[in-house]
């Protein structure tokens, strides 16, 4: 069984960092990270320093004893900006930080690994600020995340109602998030439906899809599958 807490980041940083985290195992076990629209700057002592994600899908850890991680999680939208290249990049990857960073990378990995648990969220802060500091989160992803994932969202009515053209709007979201508008739009709604599942124990799934916006329970399976890798039933008795 592993522990995962999240924190608050610093507040300088809150425009930007959704938050802090860390999880810890003290036996072996297997852990699904499901997409959520942000990009985290991750250590564990088994991978080193990773950018993790975007993610479009499932992601399924085998965790070993003793397992050790923390993490930086970038709001959505806000990634492209603090890191400095197009997120598409490393859609579905854990990228080694090293590639990004540098000499740097390599000396935050070695003071990690050397730090005290409690530490190192407070680290990757120190090592996130500086580039923070001139960054800035898409004001047009940052529109998008109240207007997606809804009955009658669409690429077409979002590009009408931000002003901008289909294809530009894909380019900025590919730069700032990693991938185009309308896996976000499934993505949110998938989330939502996590939420509502989560409050409204017993209701059935065919209910729960007619108001999310999904065709039938069909619909609602099939992109539960797509985005877990689980049927609904199992993801949420998992």
């Amino acid at each position: 069984m592993s522990v995962y807490r999240e924190h608050a980041p610093a507040p300088d940083l809150t425009g930007l960092v959704a938050c802090t985290w860390e999880r810890r195992g003290a036996s072996a076990g297997e852990l699904r990270v499901l997409p959520d629209g942000c990009a985290d700057v991750v250590w564990s002592r088994s991978g080193g320093l990773r950018i993790a994600g975007p993610d479009t899908g499932p992601v399924v850890y085998e965790l070993e004893p003793g397992y050790e991680a923390t993490g930086l999680r970038l709001r959505p939208g806000a990634a492209g900006s603090v890191l400095g290249f197009p997120l598409a990049e490393i859609r579905d990857q854990r990228a080694p930080l090293e590639w990004l960073w540098g000499r740097d990378a390599t000396l935050l990995e070695e003071r990690l690994a050397l730090a005290e648990p409690g530490e190192r969220r407070g680290l990757l802060e120190q090592a996130v600020r500086p580039l923070a500091r001139d960054a800035e989160a898409d004001p047009l992803v940052l529109a998008s995340l109240g207007l997606l994932g809804r009955r009658e969202s669409s690429v077409a009515e979002l590009s009408h109602t931000l002003a901008i053209g289909e294809r530009a709007l894909r380019r900025r979201f590919d730069r700032a998030l990693g991938y185009g508008p309308k896996k976000l739009d499934r993505i949110i709604r998938f989330r939502r439906f996590l939420r509502l599942a989560d409050s409204r124990h017993g209701e059935s799934l065919a209910e729960t899809a007619f108001e999310l916006g999904y065709a039938d329970q069909a619909h609602l399976t099939r992109e539960c599958r797509r985005l877990s890798g689980l049927t609904p039933s199992d993801l949420l008795g998992a």
